[in-house]
C-alpha cells in the first residue's frame, strides 16, 4: 500500500471507490469491492481516533493503490495479541489505513473515503471495550472481540 511509485491501478482494474488525507497530500484508489465493513471499539481504535470507535472496510490483498504520496506506518502490540499497524497522513495526520500483520486483507478507515457513505457497517467489534457513551449498533451482529473471521 505504500509504494509511492505506483501512480495508477492496473489499466483492466475498474476503480470502485477513491480517498485521501485532508491536506492532499495522500491520495489512494480501491479496485474492488470491500469483503465486509465494520465498526470497532477497541482501545486501539480508540486511541487511533481520539476517542471514537474505528469504521472500516475491509478489501482484499492488493485492492488499494496509492495514487499520491505514502503513508507514514506505526507499528505495535494491539489488545488482540497481534501486531498492529496503522497508516497515516504524516502532514495531516487524517487515519488512512489499518490492521494486524499477516491478515491478508486490507483495512481502509470510512473517514479517508471521497464518499464516506459508501460505509455500511455489518459488524460491531471488541464492543466489551466500548465506553458508555460509543453508539453499539444492535441492528448489526457485535462481538466483544473479535468476529469469528477475525
Amino acid at each position: 500500500m505504500q509504494d509511492a511509485s505506483l501512480k495508477r491501478p492496473p489499466a483492466d482494474a475498474q476503480v470502485h471507490l477513491t480517498g485521501g488525507c485532508q491536506c492532499g497530500a495522500v491520495r489512494y484508489a480501491v479496485t474492488d469491492e470491500p469483503i465486509t465493513a465494520a465498526t470497532c471499539h477497541c482501545r486501539d481504535c480508540q486511541y487511533s481516533s481520539g476517542g471514537a470507535p474505528a469504521h472500516a472496510l475491509i478489501f482484499a490483498a492488493g485492492s488499494v493503490t496509492m495514487l499520491r504520496g505514502q503513508a507514514k506506518e506505526h507499528r505495535y502490540k494491539g489488545d488482540s495479541g497481534h501486531t498492529v499497524m496503522r497508516s497515516f497522513c504524516g502532514a495531516c495526520g487524517t487515519p488512512l489505513f489499518g490492521g494486524s500483520e499477516g491478515m491478508g486483507y486490507e483495512v481502509v478507515r470510512a473517514g479517508s473515503l471521497d464518499d464516506p457513505e459508501a460505509f455500511h457497517a455489518q459488524a460491531s467489534l471488541w464492543t466489551s471495550s466500548a465506553p458508555s457513551w460509543h453508539h453499539v449498533d444492535k441492528n448489526v451482529p457485535h462481538f466483544p472481540q473479535n468476529g469469528p473471521a477475525a
